[in-house]
């Protein structure tokens, strides 16, 4: 088993440390510290007395800003060196402006509390952790060989070597265990606490729901389009088609050849209803949920029982989602569970649309086994809904589900 961090590597195989990287990447990551945290020190100290000291002419405003903001740059530095030691990457707890722009992203900063958290450690790795790192590099490898390179001419000194060698030895898992513990601290400090991982949560969760209803809304267009432009076109020619024929010779090739082009003009209409009502059904904006999943059942090549009783129109959203999840059980009705009937129940408890699908087949309908009902999956879960669906080998199958109508 690969380990993740150079604490647990040396926690579980101590042994097997030496013949690892994890000493040489734990040398990396302290002798990194060092540098970066020394540099990193005197700029943010020049930094601020320069900013102290032109505050009176309020050219010191932006320079102080910066340094309270230098934190989100420090750790973004330190996330990424932290990778040296443990393989596991620290989220960012930070959360996309709300506006755009240089100002939008400031504001959105100052206004974070990881922001002054990560000042907080940018100020103790300038001023404390970089020297504990120089220390103990020092420790491990400077004065073990200080010490063997004593005289050893002079007899006190033998004890001094072996003291020396010994701490040489062990220089591998001083700076591997240093380093581990570092990295622990600094995962700590820097890892996102509760509420600012709700908060990104909620803001994927609305995104999901932005999208979601941008596609809807784009559904919704190219159906007005196809009814409105290329649907209209060909009832429009088939009526021209239809008069034509009236000006022709009844029985002559002429007028056969017109009946035939009138067929395919008007399977061309009755494929193109289908295709829009696919896209996104007419009947479910005009008239709502129980309209078009009437509608759906009418259509259907098995005979379906829709029982709907709501008390008013539901948000388009869910009204949308539920009848996917009809149309799609429908589908897989039809195609795989060999059922002779279908029932589709919907009642509105208080805020929430319950919505059931069953039928009398085979079962075995598992949502990892097809694309159709992983994508309903995630329509519901995009609207915060629950799905169940109970499909026993031998049937029946009952699909569930529950959305908020908020």
């Amino acid at each position: 088993m690969r380990h993740r961090t150079a604490w647990q590597a040396l926690g579980q195989n101590p042994l097997k440390v030496l013949g690892s990287s994890w000493p040489w990447r734990s040398f990396a990551y302290l002798l990194s510290g060092v540098v970066f945290g020394a540099v990193a020190g005197a700029v943010l100290v020049v930094a601020l007395a320069a900013g102290v000291v032109s505050l009176v002419v309020l050219v010191g405003v932006p320079i102080l800003l910066g340094v309270a903001l230098s934190g989100v740059a420090v750790t973004r530095f330190e996330r990424w060196r932290l990778r040296l030691v443990d393989l596991d990457p620290v989220p960012d707890p930070h959360r996309a402006p709300a506006r755009a722009g240089l100002l939008g992203w400031v504001r959105t900063r100052l206004r974070e509390p990881a922001t002054w958290r990560e000042l907080g450690f940018t100020a103790v790795s300038a001023t404390a952790l970089w020297w504990m790192d120089f220390l103990v590099l020092g420790f491990a490898l400077v004065v073990p060989v200080l010490v063997i390179m004593s005289p050893l001419d002079d007899p006190g000194a033998w004890p001094l070597v072996i003291v020396g060698l010994s701490l040489l030895a062990a220089a591998p898992y001083t700076i591997t265990a240093w380093a581990g513990a570092r990295a622990a601290v600094t995962r700590l400090m820097l890892a996102p606490r509760d509420n600012e991982l709700g908060r990104e949560l909620t803001d994927v969760r609305a995104s999901r729901v932005r999208l979601v209803d941008a596609f809807d809304a784009e559904r919704r267009r190219i159906e007005r389009d196809l009814h409105d432009g290329a649907q209209q076109r060909l009832v429009s020619l088939n009526v021209m088609l239809g008069l034509a024929a009236l000006d022709t010779e009844p029985d002559s090739p002429l007028a056969d050849r017109l009946a035939m082009a009138q067929e395919q003009v008007g399977l061309a209409v009755d494929e193109l209803r289908e295709l829009s009502r696919g896209v996104h059904p007419k009947a479910l904006t005009d008239h709502g949920l129980a309209a078009a999943v009437e509608n759906l059942a009418g259509r259907s090549a098995l005979p379906v029982t829709v029982d709907i009783r709501l008390p008013r129109r539901l948000p388009l959203s869910v009204e949308t989602a539920a009848y996917f999840v009809v149309a799609e059980a429908l589908t897989n009705a039809v195609k795989h569970s060999r059922a002779t009937r279908v029932e589709v129940h919907a009642r509105l408890h208080t805020d929430v649309l319950a919505l059931s699908v069953s039928d009398d087949g085979i079962g075995g309908a598992a949502p990892q086994a097809g694309t159709g009902l992983v994508g309903l999956a995630d329509r519901v879960a995009v609207a915060d809904g629950r799905l169940r669906i109970s499909s026993p080998q031998g049937g029946p199958t009952l699909m569930h589900v529950e959305l908020p109508c908020r």
